[in-house]
């Protein structure tokens, strides 16, 4: 599993960039490297003998697995291990029975598989290694050099199968992502290198995910979904079939792994609170994740180095009963969440999401009695809210999805009311803001407003694509213009690092004469690849 996870880590930007929006963002890889991070954790935890390290690579594939190609991927791992571990050895008839298991366990834990994805990859693999078993293959060696040629020639076929892959000039992210698992095999077994990535080719990727095409369930695009939902389910097995109808008619995408009473749990879908309500009908949800699959994600750690690793900047004042930990990118947002009472800021964001760890620092280094956190992010969110059970603070979390929502909380943060007092009230004021935002095209596309051209700007709210236009300013005032309504009152416009102050002046001079009634304020947030984020209450 070791030079599985090495493998990911080398091929992680070129995964991603084959699953690409036309914002900078790519997940594939990440995710499927992330999951093998935490089998990696779960084996060396593990004793030596063969059933140890089996439940090790399969407890950790299920508990560690990100995104949907982390959970079919983790699917494989798992069909793969309990053969494995039944056998208690490893030999061709033993590794096509495994392959063959996981290939069928892949399948089974999509609703609707379909072909031109990692399913169909590890099918032809599995249907190689039963083959080459039937013909009396000559050792383990030479079985894996069979599958890694079936799986490459079944790779290079995945665009002949999917639309979506062929528009876009690129194979199927995931199943290239399983290719590195057979190259790993043969790196185990004979000391081999392990393959060098190619270069990163930045004219493919998949591009007709923004809105308007169905989604193939096995690569990470976002089809006319939003979000990402995710989570562990503790249902017994006989309600599964009623879940799993539940979600059908909610979204797709849909896996759901695992058994004995545990399950993990993804969909597609754009009725957050119906997907969770759901499993509430079956069983107890838990580790709840959503993550809005239109946010950029990919290319922010090289903008803001110096800011990654969950750096922790703390703020000297008087002693209050609650104090705030907030997590932001840019200095300028960094002076804001200060300026409104933040004690602690954590460096972070999309794809530089902070630990627990890093949150019970913050936490332990304020020494406050009661702490309000404040992620900022969907993605850290499920993060925050294991931290209460890992200091003795009385920690409480405002599950804010971005910097204009984080803002919007403060405004009601009371610093002599209790945690509890605070969470309710700062929850109350996040949810009441519509937040936007702007970014730039990285790829050509189609999306339901019409051809994308990399470089035009995009403007995005919590609805999905709204706006594409020739300038960043376009963008802003036309975002603006579908967001605002007559009950709103106030603007708040956080410029980022690109915003120039000529652009910054165009959309105040927008607003003053499109909305004269509505208060403005702007301040210089400093993030980087979003010029405007906005919020209007």
């Amino acid at each position: 599993m070791e030079w599985f996870r090495d493998a990911l880590a080398l091929h992680r930007d070129v995964i991603n960039q084959l699953n690409v929006y036309p914002v900078p963002d790519g997940d594939t890889g990440t995710n499927m490297a992330l999951t093998l991070e935490t089998v990696v954790t779960e084996v060396s935890a593990a004793g030596d003998q063969m059933s140890e390290v089996c439940h090790a690579i399969s407890h950790g594939s299920l508990m560690g697995a990100r995104g949907n190609s982390g959970v079919i991927l983790s699917q494989i791992l798992r069909g793969l291990a309990e053969t494995v571990a039944a056998a208690g050895h490893v030999d061709p008839p033993v590794l096509a029975g495994a392959l063959q298991r996981a290939s069928a366990a892949a399948d089974e834990a999509v609703s609707t598989p379909v072909e031109g994805t990692i399913l169909t990859v590890v099918r032809d693999v599995a249907t190689a290694a039963a083959e080459a078993v039937e013909e009396g293959v000559d050792g383990l060696v030479q079985m894996v050099e069979g599958c890694q040629q079936a799986g490459r020639a079944s790779l290079d076929r995945t665009p002949e199968l999917l639309p979506q892959l062929a528009r876009a000039n690129v194979v199927d992210a995931g199943g290239a992502g399983f290719l590195l698992f057979l190259d790993a095999l043969a790196t185990a077994m004979d000391g081999r290198p392990l393959p060098d990535p190619p270069p990163v080719d930045p004219t493919a990727g998949v591009g007709a995910a923004v809105a308007g095409a169905d989604d193939p369930h096995g690569v990470d695009d976002a089809a006319g979904t939003r979000y990402e939902v995710m989570f562990f389910l503790e249902a017994d097995d006989d309600r599964i079939g009623d879940f799993r109808s539940a979600w059908e008619a909610l979204g797709d995408s849909i896996v759901v792994v695992g058994g004995d009473g545990l399950w993990n749990c993804h969909i597609h879908s754009n009725d957050i609170g119906g997907s969770i309500e759901a499993g509430i009908g079956v069983g107890r949800p838990y580790d709840i994740r959503v993550t809005d699959l239109f946010e950029q994600v990919e290319h922010i750690e090289s903008l803001v180095e110096a800011e990654i690793g969950g750096t922790v900047t703390t703020v000297a004042g008087e002693p209050v009963r609650t104090a705030v930990v907030a997590v932001s990118v840019g200095a300028g947002v960094r002076r804001i969440f200060e300026s409104l009472g933040v004690r602690a800021v954590i460096a972070g964001g999309q794809t530089m999401n902070p630990s627990t760890e890093h949150f019970v620092q913050a936490v332990e280094q304020l020494d406050a009695a009661e702490v309000v956190l404040l992620p900022n992010n969907k993605n850290i969110v499920p993060v925050a809210e294991r931290v209460d059970e890992c200091t003795d603070a009385e920690v409480r979390v405002v599950p804010t999805k971005g910097i204009a929502e984080g803002l919007a909380a403060l405004m009601a943060y009371d610093p002599s009311a209790t945690a509890d007092q605070n969470q309710e009230a700062m929850a109350d004021a996040a949810s009441d803001v519509v937040t936007g935002e702007v970014t730039q095209a990285v790829r050509d596309t189609e999306s339901e407003l019409g051809p994308i051209a990399s470089g035009q700007w995009l403007g995005l709210d919590r609805q999905g694509l709204r706006v594409v236009a020739p300038s960043a300013v376009e963008a802003a005032t036309g975002l603006l213009a579908e967001i605002i309504d007559d009950s709103h009152e106030l603007v708040t416009v956080i410029a980022g690092a690109d915003a120039a102050t000529a652009q910054v002046g165009e959309v105040s001079a927008w607003l003053a004469e499109h909305h004269s009634a509505l208060e403005v304020e702007i301040h210089e947030g400093d993030q980087p690849l979003y010029p405007f984020y906005f919020g209007v209450e």
